[in-house]
């Protein structure tokens, strides 16, 4: 019992201290993402070269200059920073660079829209799936059509059956950063 405090204590600190943002940089990196790159500790006329804002591209890999690409996807925010940190150094770049990677939180969320008690967006936690985004705007209203669910990912649509999902939870599909659910009104399914 007191490992699970202890651990639920500091999730509450976690979140009160960093709230999303906290757990955005938590996660893990992937392609899409928007990525802050701050570099400091080296020349004041250096760091406009590598601090900036980037998306990691379809391949996972940031731009960098000096260094060039760079695979960051799979990697926390954390990681990513010492992987370019550490490429600085034994590439003899800069001898003492601080390297601050910072996931930009708008970019983890979840749309939820349609026949749901409360239509908007939820952050993106790795354990999120279409029943838990739908469960958390509230539920179904009386009026959704549960067998034809849209899942929009990076523009394609796959429609979900979820009343299989209720009846097997395995089914279940894990969404992304970005996902669309849309939950239709029963009787206007069309395509």
């Amino acid at each position: 019992m007191k490992p699970l405090l202890s651990f639920c204590a500091a999730l509450l600190l976690a979140f009160l201290l960093g709230g999303p943002a906290c757990l955005a940089q938590q996660a893990t990196i992937r392609a899409g993402d928007t990525l802050d790159i701050r570099l400091s500790g080296v020349p004041p006329e250096e760091i406009s070269a590598i601090s900036a804002t980037q998306t990691v591209d379809d391949g996972g890999m940031l731009n960098i200059a000096y260094i060039g690409k760079v695979k960051v996807t799979g990697l926390d925010a954390s990681q990513a920073q010492q992987l370019i940190e550490g490429k600085l150094r034994s590439e003899k770049i800069f001898t003492n660079p601080t390297v601050t990677v910072t996931v930009q939180s708008n970019f983890r969320l979840v749309n939820v829209s349609g026949e749901v008690r409360s239509s908007g967006r939820l952050t993106y936690t790795a354990d999120l799936t279409v029943m838990s985004s739908i469960a958390g705007a509230g539920g179904f209203t009386d009026f959704a059509d549960k067998k034809h669910v849209k899942l929009v990912r990076g523009g394609k649509v796959q429609v979900v059956d979820t009343t299989k999902i209720s009846k097997d939870p395995s089914v279940d599909i894990k969404v992304l950063p970005g996902d669309q659910i849309v939950v239709p009104q029963a009787g206007t399914f069309s395509w």
